[in-house]
């Protein structure tokens, strides 16, 4: 018999920046490699409540946690992409370890895909660091394909972030 989880999307206003805070600096230390940000970057002057507010303020943004059994453990981010008035872009997105595996991830994506496709977007695009298999293949389950765009250069000038892109 399996056991039964509580699953619940909750969508973030500014005032849930110490959450939100909370979520990304735990991001940031365990899975250092699949963001561009830095966990410094976020700390010590980088870390306060203004910074942490006006993230979740950009316009026209849907900011998400994933809240399993009244813990959170999960976020991501729907943001109008700046060069494709036609796309929505994915950003932001971590499961925590102990969350991966129960569908978290993919219900996250869908709920972004969906706001998205609402908001009148017919593409919804990532950036995914390379080297990043498992977020890979959740990106490839949900519909997502490569595309010819290029993506940030990395640290070391040589790697570039793989562009995926689904269709609404």
């Amino acid at each position: 018999m399996s056991e039964q989880h509580e699953l619940e999307l909750r969508r973030l206003s500014s005032d849930d920046w110490p959450l939100w805070r909370e979520l990304r600096l735990a991001a940031l230390a365990e899975a250092p490699y699949a963001f561009g940000s830095t966990l410094a970057d976020w700390q010590g002057p980088g870390d306060h409540e203004e910074r942490w507010r006006s993230r979740l303020e950009i316009p026209g943004a849907l900011d998400l946690v994933a809240v399993l059994d009244g813990t959170p453990v999960a976020m991501a981010t729907g943001v109008p992409a700046d060069e494709d008035p036609s796309a929505a872009e994915l950003i932001s997105m971590w499961v925590a370890p102990a969350a991966r595996g129960r569908g978290v991830g993919d219900r996250l994506i869908a709920e972004i895909a969906r706001w998205a496709a609402d908001e009148g977007y017919r593409t919804l695009k990532l950036a995914v660091m390379p080297h990043n298999d498992a977020a890979i293949a959740l990106y490839r389950r949900n519909g997502f394909a490569d595309t010819d765009e290029l993506g940030d250069l990395l640290d070391d000038g040589t790697i570039r972030e793989l562009v995926l892109a689904q269709a609404l």
